[in-house]
């Protein structure tokens, strides 16, 4: 059995491994995501950073904090999460400074200084988060005739973020 620290841990590993996710402001676009990558600097706790660029929608709305829904799998589809928290535009230049590298540059011709340059911030504030550590062995299971659901009672858990 999980605690919800560890459904945490885990979901901040995989973030900080895999960094995609779908990102969109809630109750807006009929809540339509776009495919965005994450940053994390530390293990633990975001705010998760997502350059951008300022004709992105995400950029042009969050001038102000916004509800934000994010949602995430993990490339080796073993964490699933669904993700709550504010959005807002936040051009910290020290922020850009830690995180910029080759990845980011390729996007802006100007560099760090390009007009084009969107800095976004999410923290999130609660996360429903779904584990699936055992595919293989469920897929066994089944194949054996044993119900693989009695594996994933465990595997999900409403976790919140805020510290």
């Amino acid at each position: 059995m999980h605690t919800p620290e560890e459904f945490e841990k885990k979901l901040w590993k995989a973030i900080k491994s895999d960094r995609t996710m779908m990102l969109g402001l809630d109750g807006v676009e009929d809540g339509h995501t776009r495919p965005m990558t994450a940053l994390l600097e530390h293990e633990g706790r975001g705010p998760l950073w997502i350059f951008t660029a300022t004709d992105n929608l995400l950029a042009q709305r969050t001038r102000e904090p916004q509800r934000a829904i994010a949602t995430f799998a993990s490339m080796g589809h073993d964490v699933f999460a669904s993700l709550q928290g504010s959005l807002v535009r936040d051009d910290d230049r020290a922020v850009i400074e830690r995180l910029w590298n080759p990845f980011i540059a390729a996007w802006y011709e100007d560099g760090k200084d390009d007009p084009k340059l969107a800095l976004l911030r999410f923290d999130a504030e609660h996360a429903e988060i779904w584990l699936n550590e055992h595919s293989l062995l469920a897929g066994v299971k089944m194949l054996l005739g044993v119900d693989p659901k009695e594996d994933y009672g465990d595997k999900v858990a409403e976790v919140n973020l805020r510290g």
